[in-house]
């Protein structure tokens, strides 16, 4: 037998008679239902279920009650207890006034569906596409993007809180599912020592007692992991996740020195980008961005912000803290070409903007990379005197550049190793320098000669275009429009707990930002089709008597 898609039910009479009793002008859950209908049908939703039977719960109910949920900002339990009790959720969801609701464990199974199912995208882009038949949005208009960090559903813990920790949590999954033979291997003090959750204040401050409790959390980690590899233990032990978090822990933050486990030092553990900070999500890592210091994720949200159309955001990207949004640029665009909505304009900060991007975005994808660029690194420019990358004349045929005192470089390399941006080092003659009365305004170098660091051709242009543009008039206006994703980016924060991951690890954090998103959306289309005007930016009662 297989899968039959239900139809969807029109509004029960009674339940809307009621609504609109209790609500004669509408409120926006039945403004919602009245102007967009239903949103999502049972078909978009069938790769999520087994091929044969029957729908326990309509899937397209269960959508839109996420987003409401997140329109809302409450937990499963507090969205099924809404279900039960809100009449104008059952208006919008076609149930009975006496229907009394499914379980809150149905939110958390139909997610778990989306993830295995490769169909968290859909919430969203069923929504897009709607709004593209309505004619709320369209492709190469004007986008902005911005991104934000997002703490992870984790307490924050030091090194040590971390692998004593990671020991008690590998402890209580082995205490679940070998009972008998973990009580057979661990010794009487560990139940005293990993018992109860590791907290700072419980260890000792002196600095040898603290080493000897380090090298001893150490000694008992190995001293598991030693078990669990042996002859005598389940074969699969070594399978079980949180075995597998104690084995990385221990290669980070242990060393092996003639058969002693040794702490590593802080200028010995790995990067932050592999660093494992808490053994309950493995995926979160620690990142610092200007005086912002977290440990989670970074979400990174692109809207369209036409003057004439609904401000919406149409697509999300989830990553790691440590991802750099250098590093998210062309995977945005490819993304929004999947989608068929390329921006014609997109205006994005400092951070998402290179040479590279420069030149792709506009040869490849055809939209018109609106940002500043840094600024030269050199002390030339830095200083505003002396002779920086400006000042010399690049022959890119020949192979050749000139200085300001007509001196013709020696020699013209090109770097091209995969893992760093290409870029070109072009070296000029050591007696030409050395002789050269203006040395002091072009290196600081004591005997070497001027060299110079650029990309090739078609970014070092761009960038040097852009670092003119960016600082007149006409570019600080069109440039204005990229400040409404502060605003967004509050929206999503205040109203949404944006920065708040709900759910363990990187995937789930990134079905959370897709809904979000959907709600937001669902959230200004109804202020849109109301006629609610956009907020202007907030400016402070003394502010405005200089207006």
């Amino acid at each position: 037998m297989s899968l039959q898609p239900q139809a969807i039910p029109a509004i029960p009479q009674e339940t809307a008679r009621v609504a609109r009793a209790i609500f004669p002008l509408g409120n926006r859950y039945m403004q919602l239902r009245d102007e967009l209908g239903t949103i999502y049908t049972d078909e978009q939703f069938v790769p999520c279920y087994p091929a044969g039977g029957q729908f326990a719960e309509q899937p397209w109910r269960i959508a839109l009650l996420l987003v409401m949920q997140y329109m809302e900002n409450y937990t499963d339990r507090q969205a099924a207890e809404a279900l039960r009790t809100r009449i104008d959720w059952k208006y919008v969801l076609s149930l009975e006034l006496t229907d009394p609701g499914f379980d809150f464990s149905l939110l958390s199974e139909f997610r778990q569906r989306l993830l295995a199912g490769g169909q968290e995208e859909v919430l969203l882009n069923t929504l897009l596409q709607l709004c593209r038949e309505r004619g709320w949005l369209k492709e190469r208009g004007k986008q902005r993007t911005d991104s934000t960090h997002v703490l992870a559903a984790i307490r924050t813990m030091n090194r040590l809180e971390c692998v004593a920790e990671t020991l008690r949590a590998a402890l209580n999954s082995l205490a679940v599912v070998v009972p008998d033979w973990l009580r057979a291997q661990v010794p009487g003090e560990w139940y005293e020592r990993y018992g109860t959750r590791t907290e700072e204040y419980r260890f000792p401050k002196e600095a040898t007692k603290r080493q000897a409790l380090t090298e001893q959390i150490g000694a008992d980690g190995w001293a598991l992991l030693r078990v669990i590899r042996s002859r005598d233990a389940p074969s699969w032990l070594s399978e079980v996740p949180a075995v597998e978090v104690l084995r990385r822990v221990w290669v980070q933050q242990f060393w092996i020195d003639e058969g002693v486990v040794r702490w590593r030092s802080d200028q010995n553990i790995p990067p932050a980008s592999i660093l494992i900070s808490s053994p309950y999500d493995p995926e979160a890592h620690l990142s610092i961005k200007r005086s912002t210091v977290w440990t989670g994720y970074k979400v990174h949200l692109t809207e369209t912000c036409d003057e004439d159309l609904p401000h919406l955001l149409i697509h999300v990207e989830t990553t790691s803290a440590t991802t750099q949004d250098m590093e998210m640029t062309g995977t945005i665009h490819q993304a929004l070409e999947d989608k068929h909505l390329l921006p014609a304009e997109h205006a994005m900060d400092t951070g998402y903007v290179d040479g590279e991007h420069l030149v792709t975005s506009q040869n490849t994808y055809g939209v018109e990379l609106l940002g500043p660029v840094t600024s030269s690194p050199s002390w030339q420019a830095k200083a505003g005197q002396g002779f920086d990358h400006a000042g010399f004349t690049i022959d890119w045929q020949a192979k050749q550049a000139s200085c300001p005192q007509g001196k013709i470089s020696r020699k013209w390399t090109l770097k091209q190793d995969g893992t760093t941006p290409e870029v070109i080092r072009i070296q000029f003659g050591k007696q030409d320098c050395l002789a050269c009365l203006c040395r002091s305004q072009c290196t600081t170098a004591s005997s070497n000669p001027r060299q110079l660091v650029v990309r090739p051709q078609a970014q070092f242009e761009a960038i040097q275009a852009a670092r003119q543009r960016q600082h007149t008039q006409e570019f600080k206006e069109r440039y204005a429009m990229r400040a409404g994703i502060e605003g967004t980016i509050s929206q999503g924060v205040r109203a949404f707990d944006l920065r708040r991951s709900r759910y363990i690890g990187l995937a789930k954090t990134h079905v959370q930002h897709v809904i979000t998103a959907t709600a937001i959306n669902v959230s200004r289309l109804l202020a849109w089709v109301m006629g609610v005007p956009l907020d202007g930016t907030r400016v402070s009662r003394f502010a405005a008597l200089a207006a």
